[in-house]
C-alpha cells in the first residue's frame, strides 16, 4: 500500500467523521427542538405520546440540566435551550474545523 493510498484512506475517514459530527449535530438539535415544543403544547393522554415524552426527556434533560445549573432563571423564560443549541452548533463546527485541519 502507498503513501497516496493511506493519505486517501485518511482523507476518506476525516470525511466520514465529519459528516457523521454534522449529521449528530442536526438530529440531536432537532430532538431538542421537539422537546422544547412538546414542552410548550399538552397533548391528550396516549401510551404512543408518553413514551415519544419520555425518551425525548430522557434524551435532552442530561445535555440541558448542564446549562440550567449555569444559567439563572429569567421567571418565566428558560434560556438553556437556546444556549444548549448555540454550543452544540459551535461544538460541531470546531470538531469539523479541527478535521478539516488534519489533512
Amino acid at each position: 500500500m502507498g503513501v497516496n493510498a493511506v493519505f486517501v484512506l485518511l482523507a476518506d475517514a476525516i470525511s466520514a467523521i465529519q459528516k457523521f459530527v454534522w449529521v449528530f449535530v442536526l438530529v440531536y438539535g432537532l430532538i431538542i427542538f421537539a422537546y422544547i415544543l412538546m414542552s410548550w403544547i399538552r397533548m391528550p393522554y396516549s401510551v404512543w405520546m408518553s413514551r415519544i415524552q419520555g425518551f425525548l426527556r430522557d434524551t435532552c434533560e442530561p445535555y440541558l440540566g448542564l446549562f440550567r445549573r449555569v444559567l439563572p432563571p429569567l421567571g418565566p423564560l428558560d434560556l438553556s435551550p437556546v444556549v444548549a443549541l448555540f454550543v452544540l452548533y459551535l461544538f460541531g463546527r470546531l470538531v469539523i474545523y479541527l478535521l478539516d485541519r488534519l489533512h
